[in-house]
């Protein structure tokens, strides 16, 4: 008996879908979420809450019944917030109407992919990367080639002539995050004009994830580099960006893109078949986020290079243990010499000694080896937290 046409495409897909790697990170919580002797670190969201003026605008929203459908690319007023806000950060005028609010960063990725790739295209990422950037446009049924960061000097670097080299006229489409999760590596301007140079003269795509670009380290910068500020029109550049790390609001599931104005009709049909909108009250926090939540941004910089110091000193007081400098995020990915297996060494620390890291190996190859631990928390948590890790090593 023949098997029926139809059914093929449906058991391909299965079959595609089960070869995309699992959250490595998922593995480790899940074992442990709920216990009450463990102190987690594996996920990237600080332990604060989102603050009241946020949740404020959106329970007035609430209050005021705005529970309808609203238009894909999102409200009026929060798209017109975001092109302001970017305008402002970046120094021009990015116009309202190549803004598209998504339910969350990581939706913006799936939709940008969504918009630029066939299957059997080439898509190149820089990695160790948050994993999503890489599965995603397996998905689609692309092939995604890597190219690691490399420790230099103490710190996170890019070799920027190994990725031109990558870069080929045949490559559709590169991925990029900086700042970097799980690294916190964050790209020079230098950088930033040599590889947009590159991809204009191949006509490659660049999606940047730009969800940490406000938390950088130096006190003297606004934002990290960004391929927004050095773009020009025409360029192949979309911007994805996220609520949830610079204004801690990690649960509501709210995000923005910049796309070039000939993309912004085929973007609202993909919302539209993806999610079709945004609740209206997170859009109403979101735009109290983005128009009245400077000084928050502020104090979360703040803490970060505070904790950071906190952690990175305690880590380096450890023996065996290498932290390279980074510019930006809220993580430090560190290793511990002669530890190679880190999936199994994070399972240990969560049943040894309460400590919940997520493996290096959750970001590709690369970071096996390595593990992430987000300091976005309180320090006597991360003191706690080094004690434990002491504890584990002696």
């Amino acid at each position: 008996m023949s098997t029926s046409p139809s059914v093929l495409p449906s058991l391909e897909s299965r079959i595609q879908v089960r070869e995309l790697a699992s959250s490595e990170i998922r593995k480790v919580a899940n074992y442990a979420m709920g216990r009450d002797d463990v102190l987690p670190f594996w996920f990237g969201e600080s332990d604060q809450p989102t603050a009241n003026f946020i949740r404020e605008a959106a329970v007035g929203s609430i209050n005021n019944g705005e529970t309808f459908y609203a238009q894909n690319l999102g409200r009026p007023y929060l798209r017109e917030g975001i092109a302001h806000y970017l305008s402002s950060l970046h120094g021009k005028t990015i116009d309202s109407d190549r803004i598209g609010v998504t339910g969350s960063g990581v939706s913006g990725l799936m939709l940008a992919a969504q918009l630029l790739v066939s299957p059997g295209d080439r898509v190149v990422a820089i990695t160790p990367i948050w994993p999503n950037l890489v599965e995603i446009p397996k998905i689609l049924s692309t092939r995604v080639e890597r190219v690691s960061l490399e420790v230099s000097d103490g710190c996170w670097k890019l070799n920027v002539d190994k990725l031109l080299a990558a870069l080929t006229p045949d490559t559709r489409l590169l991925m990029l995050n900086s700042p970097n999760n799980p690294t916190g590596w964050t790209i020079d301007q230098q950088s930033v004009d040599i590889i947009l140079a590159h991809c204009r003269k191949f006509g490659i795509w660049i999606v940047a994830d730009d969800v940490y670009e406000r938390l950088v380290f130096d006190p003297a910068l606004k934002s990290a580099p960004s391929f927004l500020r050095s773009s020009q029109e025409g360029d192949r550049i979309i911007s994805v960006n996220s609520f949830s790390k610079a204004w801690t609001m990690t649960g509501w599931r709210i995000g923005w893109m910049v796309v070039p104005p000939e993309l912004a009709d085929d973007l609202a049909k993909l919302i539209e078949y993806n999610v079709s909108c945004v609740f209206e009250p997170v859009q109403r926090g979101a735009f109290a986020a983005i128009t009245q939540g400077e000084w928050a941004i502020s104090e979360l910089r703040q803490r970060l290079r505070d904790t950071r110091s906190v952690l990175l000193n305690g880590l380096k007081a450890l023996p065996g243990v290498e932290v390279p400098e980074a510019g930006g995020a809220m993580y430090a990915f560190f290793r511990i010499e002669g530890q190679n297996d880190t999936l199994m060494l994070a399972s240990q620390l969560v049943q040894e000694v309460g400590l919940g890291l997520a493996p290096g190996g959750a970001f590709g190859p690369e970071g096996n080896g390595w593990l992430r631990w987000c300091h976005a928390v309180e320090p006597e948590k991360l003191l706690l937290g080094l004690e434990r890790l002491k504890r584990f090593l002696t």
